[in-house]
């Protein structure tokens, strides 16, 4: 499961040379607690140049079929493993997949209960990184003026460091694959299944964080400040055995 993350670059010549091959200069709104239904930033092949893009989309996919949009909340995550073959993405996992820029994420221990603690993870060595994600178009059938383009994040069962804090983690690329990933004309399912894996421990720094992050309606920077006292500082250790995987919010 991914339900909340961050989208905080400071270095934007180098983000769009990085994902986009160019010199091209472009600042976004920085923020700390990015929540679904928001507009997050995203790379795909434009369908119509076939060049890399970074647009804007609405997180939480609308399948083109939908006949309402009201579908898009249960659909803000993908299951790797069956995201080939499920009604609601596989054409999205076929030929319109793209990457979800961000600078870390959020998942909850023991989510769903009261004691359930925010934990913050970045990647040790890239200020921003890359979800493999999905991406669609709609019309609404109600009204043809309507159109909506959104997106989910593919997730895959937790590496040992993740596995302390969530059983689920979201598919982080490898900078080496985000070509292939975004490639439309890459449709073979065991190629493109290739990819959807978890990242390895060595890539990732968790810790855990205030409690502030549980409402959307705060976004600042120290929201992905270590929490005082650190609580289960084992979970830094990856070379411990996990703890029993608990079940959180929407299990994807």
């Amino acid at each position: 499961m991914c339900g909340r993350y961050t989208y905080a670059l400071t270095n934007w010549p180098k983000v769009w040379r990085d994902f986009l091959g160019d010199d091209s200069f472009f600042v976004a709104e920085r923020t700390w607690n990015v929540a679904p239904t928001r507009k997050v930033a995203v790379v795909r092949i434009n369908p119509e140049s076939k060049k890399k893009e970074l647009v804007q989309l609405t997180w939480g996919l609308i399948p083109s079929w939908a006949k309402d949009a009201s579908i898009a909340a249960n659909l803000i995550n993908a299951r790797g493993e069956t995201a080939a073959t499920k009604p609601a993405f596989r054409a999205a996992f076929k030929k319109r997949r793209c990457l979800m820029l961000t600078t870390g994420f959020y998942e909850w221990k023991d989510a769903g209960t009261k004691t359930a603690q925010p934990w913050f993870i970045r990647h040790k060595e890239m200020e921003v990184f890359a979800f493999a994600a999905l991406w669609e178009h709609w019309k609404n059938p109600l009204q043809e003026l309507v159109e909506i383009e959104t997106c989910a994040i593919v997730t895959i069962q937790a590496n040992q460091a993740m596995s302390r804090v969530h059983h689920r983690m979201p598919v982080i690329l490898d900078p080496g694959d985000w070509n292939a990933w975004l490639d439309p004309e890459l449709q073979d399912p065991e190629r493109i299944q290739a990819f959807i894996k978890p990242c390895p421990d060595e890539w990732l720094q968790l810790h855990p964080v205030s409690k502030k992050v549980n409402s959307a309606r705060n976004d600042s920077a120290d929201l992905i400040l270590p929490s005082e006292p650190p609580e289960q500082k084992e979970l830094f250790d990856v070379s411990a055995p996990p703890a029993r995987p608990t079940r959180g919010r929407g299990g994807s």
